[in-house]
């Protein structure tokens, strides 16, 4: 079988640069690229983009080798219908390593066409770095990557104002242009570059705060002769994804008129304001899988699939989405059910197997922020405690016992909270062992045993669960409670 490359795969188009992308990983290349592709295809964006590599190693060499074309396999499920869809990724138009070629990273600035910078370099790559310097090269944090990259753009160009960048990263961390603009401008700073640039910065590039979303399980390594049994070309930059995507921008009237994304069918949304897509993101999507876990793990389930399409466990988790989460919310009603049958789609998809123990990692935490706040806001609006959540907070507080029927829980967390709850179960008193850890502000940021009936409704889901299981105690709880679902 023939190597892919653009000329075995008759690929003849060369775009001009228009993106600076730092990161060549999976996400990238399933995400951004895959809409960059779509915009070309679809909406005659004409745009290349040029890949930098954030770190020494990466995929930069095996993208050259391939001329910047991989396949990306799309597979998942809308509503009760199976979608799978392959497509041939062309906007990569050259890669970069600046570990080994700084002077052509740097080279990009001077770029007339270049209009927009990508990044995703992980949630540590927007990051001071105190130590780096101008000129010894090449830099290690990518902000000052980024800075030394404007620093020669603005000079290039003798601080045009047409000449700035769109900069939208992508990492998964809150306010993430913000805080690249931060460091970017410590930066300055710190290599006492002239005020007139700090104000080009400001003024001439515009930074986006993001919301990303799409399940890339990547390289298909266990299934690999599969999914090439489907190409014609020997193709080592195979990625996977689920069909779901949502890319949420902050911006305005400009951005919308730099990117035509009304012109494709993809879920991207350009907004004033991120954050109450961030926070339906964190409560329906996160929030439900933190509610799940302990709840399913102890219900004898393995995985998020086998969750959602089990009759007790399935409805629990739609119902308390639906029913518990949701009314907590500020969007409107319909945005946030279709938002929710989209999760649930993503849960039931065939294609991933989502283990429930790989998500258990810090549910302590994770569920003081993506699960309390819906069950206090709940607890607010109703003047009553949410069924569903409070059961699942039961079952958060029984998962850190460790043991269940016998078996070893896959508990996964910081020592000193494992400690704690090891402790705190040693405790033969219910009410005792619920009012010692309701009352552990660090762990859930208030005093618990303040709000009303919560240390009162979790006892008795914690006797009902012990003597007659989960799925005959959460019937019984609800049963004895005075909650209204």
């Amino acid at each position: 079988m023939k190597r892919l490359n653009r000329e075995t795969a008759g690929v003849t188009s060369n775009l001009p640069i228009k993106v600076i992308q730092f990161g060549e990983g999976n996400f990238l290349r399933a995400f951004v690229n895959y809409l960059i592709d779509k915009l070309n295809k679809e909406a005659d964006f004409n745009a290349g983009v040029a890949v930098v590599q954030p770190i020494d190693a990466g995929l930069v060499d095996m993208l050259n080798e391939q001329d910047g074309l991989y396949n990306l396999f799309m597979r998942g499920v809308k509503g009760d219908k199976e979608i799978q869809e392959k497509r041939m990724i062309s906007c990569i138009q050259k890669s970069i390593n600046p570990y080994k070629n700084y002077s052509t990273y740097l080279d990009l600035a001077t770029g007339e066409d270049l209009q927009f910078l990508i990044s995703n370099t992980t949630e540590a790559g927007i990051a001071f770095d105190e130590t780096d310097e101008l000129e010894k090269v090449p830099h290690n944090s990518f902000p000052a990557k980024v800075t030394a990259l404007l620093w020669k753009r603005y000079q290039h160009f003798n601080g045009a104002a047409d000449k700035g960048l769109t900069i939208i990263p992508c990492e998964l961390i809150n306010h993430n242009a913000d805080n690249l603009k931060k460091i970017i401008l410590q930066y300055v700073d710190l290599w006492k570059l002239d005020n007139d640039f700090r104000n080009w910065i400001e003024q001439s590039n515009t930074f986006h705060n993001t919301l990303v979303d799409r399940i890339v399980p990547g390289y298909p390594r266990a299934e690999i002769d599969e999914y090439q049994s489907q190409l014609e070309f020997e193709d080592k930059l195979i990625v996977t994804a689920e069909v779901f995507l949502l890319w949420v921008i902050e911006g305005g009237e400009a951005l919308k008129a730099k990117i035509p994304f009304d012109k494709i069918d993809e879920n991207v949304v350009i907004v004033d304001d991120i954050q109450p897509y961030r926070t339906r993101k964190v409560r329906i999507l996160n929030g439900a899988h933190t509610t799940m876990v302990p709840f399913a793990i102890l219900s004898g389930k393995e995985t998020v699939k086998e969750t959602v399409d089990d009759n007790f466990t399935g409805k629990f988790v739609k119902n308390a989405i639906f029913e518990e989460i949701n009314p907590t919310l500020d969007l409107s009603e319909n945005e946030l059910d279709s938002f929710a049958s989209e999760v649930l789609d993503r849960f039931r998809n065939p294609f991933i197997k989502h283990q429930l123990a790989s998500i258990a990692l810090n549910s302590v935490s994770k569920f003081k922020v993506r699960v309390l706040p819906s069950l206090l806001q709940f607890q607010e609006k109703k003047s009553a405690l949410p069924v569903r959540l409070t059961f699942a907070f039961a079952c958060l507080l029984r998962f850190y016992k460790g043991t269940w029927k016998g078996q070893k829980l896959p508990v996964q967390d910081d020592p000193q909270i494992i400690e704690f709850f090891s402790k705190a179960w040693e405790i033969e008193d219910l009410d005792a062992f619920a009012e010692k850890v309701l009352n552990k502000e660090d762990y859930w940021g208030q005093d618990l045993t303040a709000i009303p009936e919560l240390k009162e409704q979790l006892v008795v889901a914690l006797q009902e669960m012990e003597e007659k299981g989960v799925e005959e105690g959460f019937r019984s709880f609800r049963e004895k409670t005075t909650v209204k679902s």
